[in-house]
């Protein structure tokens, strides 16, 4: 690195805060860019698909109901969190443009852990809607109300951005005296504060606290709603009603599939293994980048209510088209 790469604010001789850091990705990887462009090709559909549910949503009036503002809260927030992420990851790696002033890496880690987050939350917030929808049908409509939505979702976006920002303002107190050389595609926290030459420990414990609460509670909370679902359904009589209301839930199982597991193998992996950075580096961009894409495909193909919006859009499309030619 050049002097001016290197060049950094001192507080007391001891504390260093860098002007940059330097975010190396992969190392000696052959044809490294056609899995760039993959990456871009994945934000388009990931922008199209996102902006598509959004709309259908939009536009059909039948889909303005309570479980329809989460999914719209989920698609917005794929939309956010693929924008944070990919153009980005694309402009560091594409064009070398691998160092970041200290100020923007911190902006990037908070937006793109933050939208994460959200997602995590917003898959809680989708089971408590199946979880109340299959065990208190009779009080579905009295306890799921658009108000009580919109202020759980709204409390999920305050409590996280604070809770975020403290992870990420706790960077500040860490000394950068030896290696400015993140290790990842972004400015992962967990990276950035392990190459901090004073006492970690706090970064450690507030860092592994949020892991808990965005990974290990959402799952939690997610398993114990399916069980009480599994257990109310298991009292239904008739086999036919069991698998209405279950194919009720296949859309939302399937999106949790997408979004934990690929997680929880890549932590599980680096426990029990030792993973090649390149491998670990790959697998973490598509972890962070793939649910976005795949969430509004699944959701429109697997959902009855969003593929009938859609057919009527197509037949309100085609009958204006049909006047307009009169």
């Amino acid at each position: 690195m050049g002097p001016a790469e290197r060049s950094s604010t001192m507080f007391n001789a001891t504390f260093v805060r860098p002007a940059k850091f330097y975010i190396s990705g992969f190392s000696n990887m052959s044809h490294v860019k056609y899995f760039y462009v993959f990456l871009c090709f994945v934000y388009i559909m990931t922008v199209i698909g996102n902006v598509f549910l959004l709309v259908v949503i939009y536009l059909v009036k039948s889909l303005h109901t309570p479980k329809f503002m989460i999914v719209c809260n989920l698609a917005f927030t794929d939309l956010c969190g693929g924008t944070a992420l990919i153009p980005k990851v694309l402009d560091t790696f594409l064009f070398d443009r691998r160092y970041i002033v200290y100020e923007a890496c911190l902006s990037y880690m908070f937006f793109v852990s933050f939208f994460g987050s959200v997602q995590s939350w917003t898959l809680v917030t989708m089971a408590f809607d199946r979880f109340i929808a299959i065990c208190f049908p009779l009080r579905y409509h009295s306890i799921v109300t658009k108000t009580f939505i919109v202020s759980m979702l709204l409390f999920i976006w305050i409590f996280l951005s604070g809770t975020i920002a403290l992870m990420v303002g706790l960077i500040n107190r860490l000394s950068f005296c030896g290696s400015l050389v993140i290790q990842s595609f972004y400015c992962d926290h967990g990276v950035v504060y392990r190459i901090a030459c004073n006492d970690t420990s706090l970064n450690y414990i507030v860092a592994l606290s949020i892991v808990a609460m965005l990974l290990v509670m959402p799952l939690m909370l997610i398993t114990v709603s399916y069980i009480c679902i599994f257990v109310a359904l298991s009292r239904i009589a008739s086999g036919e009603e069991r698998l209405r209301a279950l194919k009720t839930c296949t859309a939302h199982l399937l999106l949790v599939a997408l979004f934990f597991l690929p997680f929880l193998g890549t932590n599980i992996a680096s426990v029990f293994s030792s993973i090649h950075p390149n491998a670990r580096i790959m697998n973490s961009t598509l972890t962070h980048t793939i649910p976005a894409l795949l969430n509004p495909i699944v959701y429109s193909l697997k959902t009855e209510e969003v593929m009938n919006a859609i057919r009527k859009l197509r037949k309100r499309n085609r009958l204006m088209n049909t006047v307009r030619k009169r």
